[in-house]
């Protein structure tokens, strides 16, 4: 075969092989256990959901994760055997993943429980309510496209402009997504989103995912902080968060 024929064969057959190559290269999903998180808070404490929500993930990974999801709030992927509790209010609700058992009385308390190893805390803030504040102060860090919003808020007079300095904090590493969700790394030993949370700054990195949503302007983000034999399973968790919270504000 000669050197042309040879170049028109490659021609034929690259693509061919391309296409093969993306399609053995699709993950295989299965489906992760669902596991019912106890919860308290404004109106008391409430049982475990029963009603099994199926997500699915990589099969490669699949089998380390589980599913933790409260009454309320928003549902996380998380290693599996963890221990799980939710907390609600007016202003939104959390959800706590942890290793250990989760001190759920401390949750509440004035002087506010830090966590200072692996977990993973899920947030949903609702800015139509007391939940505002919280809103308007990630606003400012994190999303100037919204910053209006902000403006609203210090204009009701009751927090100072103080309380929502602009601008990101300066050592975190920010990737924006699109102008209404951005991920985020908060290095060890210090303050930035990672540490605006229960999580305790220590020697480790904390990860994790910021996103405004909806009509109402409320806001879902991921803190996520793990052991090093389950850095494999982030990935994983935050695209699942990223997917279910894939409802652009407006």
């Amino acid at each position: 075969m000669s050197r042309c024929q040879s170049a028109v064969f490659l021609a034929l057959i690259f693509p061919l092989v391309s296409a093969s190559a993306q399609e053995g290269s699709v993950a295989k999903l299965a489906t992760v256990p669902f596991v019912g998180c106890l919860s308290d808070g404004q109106v008391g404490p409430l049982p475990a959901p029963t009603d099994a929500v199926k997500v699915q993930a990589d099969s490669r990974v699949a089998p380390k994760l589980a599913y933790y999801k409260a009454e309320n709030g928003p549902g996380v992927l998380g290693p599996k055997g963890w221990h799980c509790f939710g907390t609600y209010g007016s202003s939104g609700a959390q959800l706590f993943v942890a290793p250990q058992p989760i001190p759920q009385r401390s949750l509440f308390s004035s002087e506010g429980y830090r966590f200072t190893g692996p977990v993973i805390q899920a947030d949903t803030i609702s800015g139509g309510t007391s939940g505002r504040f919280g809103v308007a102060r990630l606003i400012a860090r994190v999303f100037p496209t919204y910053r209006d919003f902000v403006r609203h808020v210090i204009d009701e007079g009751i927090r100072p402009a103080s309380d929502f300095p602009f601008g990101p904090y300066p050592t975190d590493r920010l990737e924006y997504k699109s102008d209404w969700m951005v991920e985020y790394r908060t290095p060890p030993h210090t303050e930035g989103l990672g540490t605006d949370s229960h999580l305790q700054k220590n020697d480790d990195w904390i990860d994790g995912v910021v996103i405004l949503q909806g009509p109402e302007t409320y806001l879902t983000k991921l803190t996520l902080r793990l052991p090093e034999d389950s850095n494999t399973l982030e990935s994983a968790i935050r695209a699942q968060f990223e997917k279910e919270s894939d409802n652009p504000p407006r």
